[in-house]
């Protein structure tokens, strides 16, 4: 069907009747009478219709293109960047190389370590490599308490309690040593300073805690004896068999006997956790005469 019969059935105007070919030719000059003047008297409103139609279908394109424009967002052109010839690499070997990984910290020599101050060897023990301890570790444990007491409490290694800790001697290990000094008239907050012997805690491949090899003490002495010549101790008492022996090695430590170590008087003790596991009362009763001998010597 065309557009203008669409718009002549929609408006309730009939089609237009054309005779066919061979028809007689007085009905062809009736009917194409009766067609002029059919079309003469349509033809105006079928016009008028037509524009009508058209205008209003204008109207209502411009509209929605309107909406349209107004909806769209706006495009930004995009700047055209040159494709790369295939065979064109040229940009990798422009490209910087990446960047070295950081050196290994730098491990002191035991004479550097001989000249530290106390921030400086706090900090050479917090990224110590000098054993194979440095790789099982979970933290160091440096010590702690008064750097210019009279007293140093001396143990071997960190348990795994002062390992997590980052202290020596917490919890009821400290307390009760607390106690004990303070029952022979000694402030432990004032005048005593708690360390070991080695920083790390040494573990077995199963992770069960070991005696320190003799490289791994011989790594950390010089640590040790820092502490030691900045301390400058009157009296040294070692807590536990271990820490004892390793003070002076190759020496037989005995318990009740004062010893020598330069200027400190050296004396032995069980450490505190064997005594909070004494159920009989008798190694509390040898710790309380280790420390009277500590006592009564200490200053002289």
């Amino acid at each position: 069907m065309s557009r203008s019969a669409v718009f002549l059935d929609e408006m309730g105007v009939g089609p237009l009747w054309r005779l066919r070919q061979g028809a007689a030719p007085e009905a062809v000059d009736v009917v194409a009478e009766a067609a002029v003047e059919m079309d003469v008297a349509v033809a105006a409103p079928v016009a008028e219709a037509v524009d009508v139609v058209i205008e209003v279908v204008t109207e209502v394109a411009a509209e929605s293109v309107a909406e349209v424009r107004a909806e769209a967002p706006v495009a930004v052109a995009a700047t055209p960047v040159p494709a790369a010839a295939p065979d064109d690499t040229a940009w990798f070997d422009d490209a910087p190389p990446p960047p070295p990984p950081p050196p290994p910290a730098k491990q002191l020599s035991d004479t550097d370590i001989a000249a530290l101050d106390w921030e400086g060897l706090t900090a050479a023990v917090a990224k110590c490599a000098r054993c194979d301890l440095c790789k099982t570790r979970k933290g160091v444990v440096m010590g702690r308490g008064d750097r210019q007491g009279a007293w140093l409490m001396l143990a071997s290694s960190p348990s795994r309690l002062e390992e997590r800790e980052g202290r020596a001697l917490p919890g009821e290990q400290g307390k009760l040593l607390d106690n004990m000094l303070k029952a022979i008239a000694v402030d432990a907050g004032h005048d005593v300073y708690i360390t070991h012997l080695l920083k790390c805690r040494p573990l077995d491949e199963a992770g069960q805690e070991r005696l320190p090899t003799e490289a791994e003490s011989d790594a950390c002495r010089p640590y040790f004896d820092r502490e030691l010549a900045l301390l400058q101790p009157c009296t040294i008492v070692t807590l536990g068999s271990m820490a004892a022996a390793g003070i002076n090695p190759g020496e037989k430590p005995v318990r009740g006997k004062m010893r020598q170590l330069g200027k400190a008087s050296l004396v032995a003790t069980f450490h505190p956790e064997m005594l909070l596991q004494d159920e009989t009362g008798k190694a509390k009763a040898g710790a309380w005469a280790d420390l009277c001998l500590a006592k009564s010597t200490h200053g002289d």
